[in-house]
């Protein structure tokens, strides 16, 4: 007899299976195409720029292709600087921009197009645009990532000042706390030492009168 948990893998087994026979029949056409939407690049250093797809259909590469684009902004026209080649892979496009600074960082095989950037300059900075086909997915997938170039990074926070702050805060209420337990704690005192006195005050001037009123009888 099978157990409950061979069943239950069984099961997912038989949907997962089920899942691709309609993705095969249906034909299906839509790519997902993952990338970072804003990297911020320090002046002068080497920045990779990634960028996957997801596809429905394993790759062709005789009919594959893919594109990376630049472009200042939004308005402005896109200026091809890397392409895919059947025969050749992918490969750099001669630019006055970039030059030889631009190499290609991924892995077709695992639908990887990410590519590295390097001595990034602050003309660099604008939209990185990835453009993928694969056929016969019918849609062509896209990408866009806005590189920012810095000069200089953000300082990291030192949590140290935050730490000794809040103990020194909360080390002076704990003592001012204390304190307020202890004149609390002083005042009950005093108060109950007043009580007793006046208590034996009373009780001494009862006895005095006691001892007075059985003289004159």
């Amino acid at each position: 007899m099978s157990s409950p948990a061979q069943k239950r893998s069984s099961g997912g087994q038989m949907v997962s299976a089920l899942l691709l026979l309609l993705l095969s029949l249906s034909g299906c056409s839509s790519m997902d195409v993952t990338v970072s939407n804003n990297i911020n690049a320090l002046n002068g250093t080497t920045v990779k720029i990634p960028c996957t797809f997801i596809s429905c259909y394993k790759m062709d590469v005789t009919k594959f292709s893919m594109n990376w684009t630049y472009q200042e902004t939004l308005n402005d026209t896109q200026e091809m600087f890397m392409t895919y080649y059947k025969k050749r892979g992918m490969v750099s496009k001669r630019s006055d921009r970039f030059g030889d600074r631009v190499t290609f960082a991924g892995n077709l095989e695992k639908n990887d197009l990410s590519i590295t950037l390097s001595d990034v300059q602050l003309e660099d900075m604008g939209i990185y645009n990835c453009y993928v086909r694969n056929p016969p997915d019918r849609i062509q997938g896209h990408g866009a990532i806005q590189l920012n170039v810095v000069t200089e990074l953000p300082p990291p926070r030192d949590s140290t000042i935050a730490v000794v702050i809040g103990a020194s805060v909360g080390g002076a209420l704990a003592l001012l706390i204390l304190s307020m337990v202890v004149v609390k704690c002083l005042r009950r005192h005093r108060k109950q030492d007043l009580i007793s006195e006046e208590k034996m005050e009373e009780e001494g001037k009862l006895e005095a009168e006691g001892v007075a009123e059985e003289e004159t009888k």
